[in-house]
């Protein structure tokens, strides 16, 4: 259903937007019948504050742009209406035709969102279709599955641009359009795409801009996609924050990892919890690190295929596993493969004076050190200087996948704490990752691993570039916290404590070199490829084995054994009957007889194996002294 035009063909003026009572039910709202029982089953009691707030002004076919925090429901928020308007119009029209675009930044959350969709319309039968586009597959998949004008379409904006361009998607009946995590589709660099879908949509298109933060990012889709909008800047008291206990640890670069150990040996941090790295090759060191003490743990980052990182966040939520170690590549330095923000720009959005900066990089004695290339120029004391040798091929890393996150809109369920092993570059980044604990009405913990300046670099195996500023972050991100009303309290190390642990540390950080970094990231990789493309259909024919793949296994090799494959007779059940009533898989050219008596058979036919003098012989008197030969 399009919005009201006025006599010059432009949506009428939103002025204002009326609220209503915190205390009301969904039944005010009065949507769909079939709508309700769909939020029945998803056991939500009361409409949030944002639903209050945005589904009441677009059911008048208004533009809304709201600011509400990750968690406060703001997926409902325009669900709920644009499912309600689409039911309403199949009660006049029974064509089938695509209304409404829903456009998130990663294949995660656009996969959680679809999810939600097809809950909501259970009950619906098949009068609403919702498509999900975000999924890895070829075109021709895609553009069959459009050829039948699903209701709903989910994806990023660079999947929505490209069957634009071929046809395979036709924007001509579009009355909707959904942009979630607004600022953070902004920051993956979707200018291009967004612009393209601007030019296809058609007039009068109603636009629902959603957003964590309302930053300078959003003015860019305001003037795309709105004309004059409501703004919904709403308060974070849902969110419950308040019932995050925040903590920083000021440590050395490998007490880090030593702390990590000690946590979960003396169960410091009991349920489940997140671990937040810098990078890629961050994440599996910590693993390989914990592997060592038996102590497991899952890994997610954007290297991963999206069916296994889906997985993995899936499983993670029905509590089977209790570790998550997330590389947020996209938040902190370090990044491979994607835009990235340096320290500098960090702080010019945080109101750091650019003077400042500029002085203390100004000196080109400042300027990193290279002296692993060759053939390139280094930068020592101030003179550049050529290096000796041939150039050397730069490796091409894995790649990355562009449409991923952690730290940001995930549905992560009854987390405990949240540990910032590396601390994000800033404030608002600090914001989103703790806001993945203390949900609807729980409490949290969000631990921070700070290195004084005057240890950075300390213990190179453990170093990462990040930490130089962790004390200048720091100090932003106490200031943002104390202007909410909140503190971070310092939580001091007890040496006594830690010594019997800490002779340990040294030989597990010894064993996890570069090497078995690469190796596991590798193995990981290709087990989850595998996992992802080869066994995808077998696993939607049978969804009971899915629940059996685990992510957190050990990636470390161990030495195989092939005689424990073999299972003598006399350990099965039963015994030798039992053996051959069960009789498993045999191979071409294979035979069921024992190849050992086999052996003893043939060598008894040549005379092998004989005793001289017989079977009852004396073996005293059929040898000589010297052992040689008969008397």
């Amino acid at each position: 259903m399009k919005r009201k035009l006025n006599e010059e063909g432009v949506p009428e003026e939103v002025r204002s937007a009326p609220s209503m009572k915190s205390g009301s039910k969904f039944e005010t709202l009065q949507l769909d019948p079939r709508l309700m029982r769909g939020i029945q089953a998803q056991s939500w009691a009361e409409p949030t504050k944002v639903q209050l707030e945005a589904i009441p002004l677009a059911m008048e076919g208004k533009d809304i742009l709201a600011r509400s925090s990750t968690g406060t429901g703001k997926t409902a928020a325009y669900l709920l209406p644009v499912l309600e308007k689409i039911l309403r119009s199949k009660t006049t029209s029974s064509q089938r035709q695509t209304t409404a675009l829903i456009l998130l930044p990663t294949r995660e959350l656009a996969g959680q969102v679809a999810k939600v969709a097809e809950s909501l319309v259970a009950f619906c039968g098949q009068d609403i279709r919702v498509e999900n586009l975000a999924r890895t597959e070829d075109g021709l998949v895609q553009r069959a599955r459009l050829a039948d004008f699903p209701d709903i379409v989910v994806s990023t904006p660079g999947a929505i641009s490209t069957n634009l361009n071929n046809g395979a998607l036709s924007p001509d009946h579009l009355a909707h359009l959904v942009i979630d995590e607004a600022d953070l589709v902004m920051s993956y660099e979707y200018e291009n795409d967004l612009e393209n879908i601007s030019k296809s949509s058609p007039k009068g298109v109603q636009c629902f801009l959603m957003s964590a933060t309302l930053s300078s990012d959003l003015d860019f889709l305001k003037g795309l996609f709105c004309r004059n909008p409501v703004i919904l800047e709403l308060d974070d008291d849902e969110k419950d924050t308040g019932g995050v206990t925040q903590y920083v640890v000021r440590c050395k670069e490998d007490e880090k990892f030593l702390l990590v150990y000690t946590y979960f040996m003396l169960k410091t941090l009991k349920g489940k919890g997140i671990i937040f790295v810098g990078d890629i090759d961050r994440s599996y060191r910590l693993k390989l690190f914990l592997e060592q003490f038996g102590i497991k743990s899952a890994v997610l980052n954007s290297e991963l295929p999206v069916a296994s990182r889906l997985h993995i966040v899936e499983q993670f939520n029905k509590n089977l596993y209790e570790i998550l170690i997330a590389s947020d590549e996209n938040e902190v330095l370090g990044n491979e493969g994607r835009k990235k923000k340096s320290h500098k720009e960090n702080e010019q959005e945080e109101g750091v004076d650019e003077d400042a900066e500029k002085s203390k990089t100004s000196d080109p004695a400042d300027a990193p050190v290279d002296d692993d290339q060759d053939g390139e120029k280094v930068t020592t004391n101030g003179k550049v200087t050529e290096k000796s040798g041939p150039p050397k091929k730069k490796r091409k890393g894995p790649k990355l996948d562009k449409d991923a996150g952690v730290s940001r809109g995930l549905d992560f369920r009854n987390i405990a704490y949240v540990l910032n092993f590396d601390l994000p570059t800033s404030s608002k980044s600090y914001t989103h990752r703790i806001g993945r604990t203390a949900r609807a009405g729980q409490t949290g913990t969000a631990i921070s691993f700070v290195v004084p300046k005057e240890h950075y670099r300390k213990h190179r195996p453990t170093t990462f570039p990040s930490t130089e500023h962790d004390e200048e972050v720091m100090a932003k991100i106490i200031a943002s916290q104390e202007k909410k009303g909140k503190s971070i309290q310092p939580l001091k190390i007890d040496d006594k404590r830690l010594e019997p642990f800490r002779y340990r540390l040294a030989d597990a950080l010894r064993a996890v070199t570069r090497i078995a970094v690469r190796e596991a990231r590798v193995r990981e990789l290709r087990i989850e490829l595998l996992t992802s493309d080869k066994l995808k259909r077998h696993f939607e024919e049978n969804p009971e084995l899915k629940q059996q793949l685990r992510h957190d296994g050990e990636l470390r090799a161990v030495r195989s054994q092939p005689h424990l494959k073999h299972v003598p007779d006399y350990l099965l059940p039963g015994g030798k009957q039992a053996a051959q009533d069960n009789v498993g898989f045999i191979g071409m050219g294979k035979s069921n007889e024992n190849r050992i008596r086999k052996a003893r058979m043939q060598n008894k036919a040549r005379g092998k194996g004989k005793r001289p003098g017989g079977k009852n012989a004396d073996p005293l008197k059929t040898f000589n002294a010297k052992g040689r030969g008969k008397k």
